[in-house]
Protein backbone atom coordinates (compact mmCIF):
# COMPACT_ATOMS: atom_id res chain seq x y z
CA UNK A 1 0.00 0.00 0.00
CA UNK A 2 1.47 3.33 -1.08
CA UNK A 3 2.12 6.11 1.42
CA UNK A 4 0.25 8.66 -0.70
CA UNK A 5 -2.77 6.45 -1.41
CA UNK A 6 -4.43 7.36 1.88
CA UNK A 7 -2.77 10.75 2.37
CA UNK A 8 -6.08 12.52 2.96
CA UNK A 9 -7.08 10.06 5.67
CA UNK A 10 -3.63 10.07 7.26
CA UNK A 11 -3.56 13.85 7.35
CA UNK A 12 -6.98 13.98 8.99
CA UNK A 13 -8.89 15.24 5.96
CA UNK A 14 -12.61 14.56 6.02
CA UNK A 15 -13.00 15.04 2.28
CA UNK A 16 -12.93 11.32 1.59
CA UNK A 17 -16.13 10.63 3.50
CA UNK A 18 -19.21 9.69 1.51
CA UNK A 19 -22.69 11.07 2.12
CA UNK A 20 -24.22 7.75 3.13
CA UNK A 21 -22.91 5.77 6.05
CA UNK A 22 -22.61 1.99 5.57
CA UNK A 23 -24.64 -0.47 7.58
CA UNK A 24 -21.99 -1.32 10.16
CA UNK A 25 -22.24 -1.38 13.96
CA UNK A 26 -22.17 2.18 15.37
CA UNK A 27 -18.72 3.35 16.47
CA UNK A 28 -17.83 3.33 20.13
CA UNK A 29 -17.83 6.95 21.26
CA UNK A 30 -15.40 6.29 24.09
CA UNK A 31 -13.65 3.23 25.42
CA UNK A 32 -13.30 4.78 28.86
CA UNK A 33 -16.34 4.47 31.08
CA UNK A 34 -17.28 7.27 33.50
CA UNK A 35 -15.15 6.98 36.62
CA UNK A 36 -12.42 4.98 34.90
CA UNK A 37 -8.87 6.32 34.92
CA UNK A 38 -7.84 8.28 31.83
CA UNK A 39 -5.52 6.10 29.71
CA UNK A 40 -1.86 7.08 29.60
CA UNK A 41 -0.83 9.00 26.49
CA UNK A 42 0.30 6.68 23.72
CA UNK A 43 3.41 7.05 21.56
CA UNK A 44 3.35 5.87 17.94
CA UNK A 45 6.99 5.08 17.25
CA UNK A 46 6.68 2.32 14.65
CA UNK A 47 5.62 -1.30 15.12
CA UNK A 48 7.06 -3.57 17.80
CA UNK A 49 10.88 -3.47 17.59
CA UNK A 50 10.95 -1.52 14.31
CA UNK A 51 10.97 2.20 15.04
CA UNK A 52 10.67 5.20 12.74
CA UNK A 53 14.01 6.33 11.31
CA UNK A 54 15.63 2.86 11.30
CA UNK A 55 17.45 1.86 8.10
CA UNK A 56 16.73 -1.35 6.21
CA UNK A 57 19.38 -3.41 7.99
CA UNK A 58 18.05 -2.46 11.41
CA UNK A 59 14.45 -3.14 10.37
CA UNK A 60 15.41 -6.57 9.02
CA UNK A 61 17.00 -7.35 12.38
CA UNK A 62 13.83 -6.15 14.14
CA UNK A 63 11.66 -8.37 11.93
CA UNK A 64 13.76 -11.44 12.75
CA UNK A 65 13.56 -10.61 16.45
CA UNK A 66 9.83 -9.92 16.46
CA UNK A 67 8.59 -12.86 14.39
CA UNK A 68 11.28 -15.55 14.64
CA UNK A 69 11.38 -16.13 10.89
CA UNK A 70 14.25 -16.75 8.47
CA UNK A 71 15.78 -13.83 6.58
CA UNK A 72 14.74 -15.45 3.30
CA UNK A 73 11.08 -14.86 4.23
CA UNK A 74 11.56 -11.09 4.04
CA UNK A 75 10.68 -9.74 0.58
CA UNK A 76 12.24 -6.55 -0.80
CA UNK A 77 10.45 -4.26 -3.23
CA UNK A 78 9.81 -0.65 -4.11
CA UNK A 79 7.04 1.77 -4.89
CA UNK A 80 8.14 3.16 -8.25
CA UNK A 81 5.87 6.21 -8.14
CA UNK A 82 6.82 7.26 -4.61
CA UNK A 83 10.48 6.12 -4.98
CA UNK A 84 10.34 4.34 -1.64
CA UNK A 85 11.82 0.97 -0.69
CA UNK A 86 9.59 -1.63 0.97
CA UNK A 87 10.27 -4.73 3.05
CA UNK A 88 7.36 -7.11 3.57
CA UNK A 89 6.73 -10.34 5.43
CA UNK A 90 3.71 -12.59 6.00
CA UNK A 91 3.08 -13.34 9.66
CA UNK A 92 0.63 -16.03 10.82
CA UNK A 93 -1.59 -15.15 13.75
CA UNK A 94 -0.18 -11.63 14.14
CA UNK A 95 -3.43 -10.76 15.92
CA UNK A 96 -4.48 -13.74 18.03
CA UNK A 97 -6.91 -15.86 15.99
CA UNK A 98 -6.99 -13.04 13.42
CA UNK A 99 -5.53 -14.89 10.45
CA UNK A 100 -2.26 -14.39 8.59
CA UNK A 101 -1.29 -10.78 7.86
CA UNK A 102 1.22 -9.05 5.61
CA UNK A 103 3.41 -6.50 7.36
CA UNK A 104 5.08 -3.91 5.12
CA UNK A 105 7.84 -1.48 6.13
CA UNK A 106 8.26 1.64 3.97
CA UNK A 107 11.49 3.65 3.81
CA UNK A 108 11.63 7.35 2.94
CA UNK A 109 12.68 8.62 -0.48
CA UNK A 110 15.30 11.03 0.92
CA UNK A 111 15.92 9.83 4.45
CA UNK A 112 16.06 6.08 3.64
CA UNK A 113 14.69 5.59 7.14
CA UNK A 114 11.46 3.87 8.20
CA UNK A 115 8.49 6.22 7.64
CA UNK A 116 5.47 3.89 7.66
CA UNK A 117 4.40 0.41 8.68
CA UNK A 118 1.36 -1.13 7.03
CA UNK A 119 -0.43 -4.29 8.11
CA UNK A 120 -3.12 -5.95 6.00
CA UNK A 121 -5.47 -8.88 6.42
CA UNK A 122 -7.34 -10.19 3.38
CA UNK A 123 -8.06 -13.28 1.33
CA UNK A 124 -4.70 -12.67 -0.36
CA UNK A 125 -2.78 -12.86 2.94
CA UNK A 126 -4.87 -15.76 4.25
CA UNK A 127 -7.22 -17.76 1.95
CA UNK A 128 -9.21 -18.94 4.99
CA UNK A 129 -10.10 -15.45 6.21
CA UNK A 130 -13.77 -14.46 6.04
CA UNK A 131 -15.67 -11.19 5.97
CA UNK A 132 -16.92 -11.87 9.49
CA UNK A 133 -13.34 -12.41 10.69
CA UNK A 134 -12.25 -9.09 9.13
CA UNK A 135 -15.10 -7.28 10.91
CA UNK A 136 -14.24 -8.99 14.21
CA UNK A 137 -10.54 -8.14 13.86
CA UNK A 138 -11.45 -4.54 13.11
CA UNK A 139 -13.71 -4.29 16.16
CA UNK A 140 -10.98 -5.68 18.45
CA UNK A 141 -8.35 -3.28 17.12
CA UNK A 142 -10.67 -0.27 17.18
CA UNK A 143 -11.57 -0.87 20.83
CA UNK A 144 -7.87 -1.22 21.65
CA UNK A 145 -6.92 2.05 19.96
CA UNK A 146 -9.83 3.96 21.49
CA UNK A 147 -8.51 3.00 24.92
CA UNK A 148 -4.86 3.73 24.12
CA UNK A 149 -4.53 7.43 24.93
CA UNK A 150 -4.41 9.11 21.53
CA UNK A 151 -4.87 12.90 21.46
CA UNK A 152 -8.68 13.19 21.79
CA UNK A 153 -9.08 15.95 19.19
CA UNK A 154 -7.30 13.79 16.60
CA UNK A 155 -9.53 10.74 16.96
CA UNK A 156 -12.01 9.91 14.21
CA UNK A 157 -14.08 6.75 13.92
CA UNK A 158 -16.97 5.39 11.86
CA UNK A 159 -16.45 7.53 8.74
CA UNK A 160 -17.55 6.15 5.37
CA UNK A 161 -14.89 6.21 2.64
CA UNK A 162 -15.23 5.41 -1.07
CA UNK A 163 -13.52 2.05 -0.50
CA UNK A 164 -14.63 1.17 3.02
CA UNK A 165 -15.00 2.50 6.56
CA UNK A 166 -12.49 4.43 8.64
CA UNK A 167 -12.71 2.49 11.90
CA UNK A 168 -10.10 4.59 13.67
CA UNK A 169 -7.69 7.43 13.11
CA UNK A 170 -5.65 9.03 15.87
CA UNK A 171 -2.39 10.83 16.54
CA UNK A 172 0.03 10.92 19.43
CA UNK A 173 1.39 14.19 20.83
CA UNK A 174 4.15 14.18 18.20
CA UNK A 175 1.73 13.99 15.27
CA UNK A 176 2.47 10.36 14.43
CA UNK A 177 -0.70 8.67 13.18
CA UNK A 178 -2.47 5.33 13.44
CA UNK A 179 -5.15 4.54 10.85
CA UNK A 180 -7.45 1.50 10.72
CA UNK A 181 -9.67 0.92 7.68
CA UNK A 182 -12.14 -1.87 6.92
CA UNK A 183 -11.89 -2.06 3.14
CA UNK A 184 -14.50 -3.34 0.72
CA UNK A 185 -17.24 -2.41 -1.71
CA UNK A 186 -20.68 -0.93 -1.14
CA UNK A 187 -24.06 -1.90 -2.54
CA UNK A 188 -27.55 -0.66 -1.82
CA UNK A 189 -29.74 -2.61 0.56
CA UNK A 190 -33.03 -4.03 -0.65
CA UNK A 191 -34.88 -0.98 0.65
CA UNK A 192 -32.54 1.27 -1.35
CA UNK A 193 -31.93 3.46 1.69
CA UNK A 194 -28.69 2.08 3.10
CA UNK A 195 -25.24 1.29 1.78
CA UNK A 196 -24.10 -2.20 2.75
CA UNK A 197 -20.35 -2.86 2.97
CA UNK A 198 -18.97 -6.20 1.83
CA UNK A 199 -15.59 -6.39 3.63
CA UNK A 200 -12.60 -7.50 1.55
CA UNK A 201 -9.67 -6.45 3.72
CA UNK A 202 -8.50 -4.76 6.89
CA UNK A 203 -5.65 -2.24 6.71
CA UNK A 204 -3.71 -0.83 9.67
CA UNK A 205 -1.14 1.93 9.15
CA UNK A 206 1.38 3.61 11.41
CA UNK A 207 2.79 6.81 9.89
CA UNK A 208 5.70 8.94 11.12
CA UNK A 209 4.63 12.11 9.33
CA UNK A 210 1.15 11.82 7.81
CA UNK A 211 0.95 15.46 6.74
CA UNK A 212 4.30 15.52 4.91
CA UNK A 213 5.45 11.99 4.03
CA UNK A 214 8.99 11.49 2.73
CA UNK A 215 8.09 10.42 -0.81
CA UNK A 216 9.12 11.60 -4.28
CA UNK A 217 7.28 14.69 -5.48
CA UNK A 218 7.84 16.80 -8.59
CA UNK A 219 9.16 20.24 -7.65
CA UNK A 220 6.82 23.16 -8.39
CA UNK A 221 7.39 24.71 -11.80
CA UNK A 222 9.20 21.73 -13.31
CA UNK A 223 6.28 20.67 -15.53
Amino acid sequence: MGVAALAGVLAGSGTAATADAPATPPPVASAVAPGDATPAATEVSGFRSATFGMDEADVKAAILKDFGIKAAAIASGENAAERTAVLSVTVPNLLEDGGAAEVSYVFGYKSKGLIQVGISWSHQTDPTITADKLVADGDVLRAHFLASGYVPSSVKTGLALPNGVLLFRGEDAGGHATVLILEGSFKKAADGKQNILTPAGLALLYSANPAHPDIFKIAPGRF
